[in-house]
C-alpha cells in the first residue's frame, strides 16, 4: 500500500560471507529495495538521499522479511523506517533511508530519463 512494502528473501550459501553467515551486503539489499519499492509506491518517481543500516543479529538459515513504513513525508522528502526479521520475528536489521521526490511520474516501461544538466557539469 502508498508508504509501505514487504519484501522476502530465502537465504542460500550464495548469500553467505567468508564466516559462513549472511553477508550484510544481501540483509543491506533486501531492506533497500524494500524501501525503494515504499518510496515509490506513490507512483512518483523517487530516489535515495541517505541511508543507514544497524546490523544485530547474525543469521544463516530460513527467510528473512523487510518491512518498510513510512516515517514523514513532504513533497520533496520522505523518510522510511525498514526492520528486517528472522522468521521467529526477530530484528536482525533496523534499516532507515531518506528518499528525493523527483516530481515526476513512474515510466510504465523501460528506464527513466534523467532531468537535464544543461549549462551545469
Amino acid at each position: 500500500s502508498p508508504g509501505q512494502a514487504t519484501t522476502r528473501m530465502t537465504i542460500q550459501e550464495k548469500h553467505y560471507n567468508g564466516v559462513n553467515i549472511t553477508h550484510g551486503g544481501a540483509i543491506f539489499t533486501l531492506a533497500d529495495f524494500a524501501f525503494a519499492v515504499a518510496c515509490n509506491s506513490y507512483g512518483t518517481l523517487a530516489v535515495a538521499i541517505n541511508v543507514n543500516i544497524s546490523f544485530l543479529k547474525a543469521t544463516s538459515k530460513g527467510v528473512l522479511t523487510a518491512k518498510a513504513r513510512e516515517v514523514a513525508k513532504s513533497n520533496r522528502l520522505a523518510t522510511y523506517q525498514i526492520e528486517v526479521t528472522d522468521e521467529e520475528g526477530t530484528i536482525v536489521a533496523s534499516f532507515q533511508g531518506t528518499c528525493y521526490r523527483m516530481q515526476q511520474p513512474l515510466p510504465l516501461e523501460g528506464k527513466v530519463t534523467p532531468p537535464s544538466t544543461a549549462g551545469g557539469r
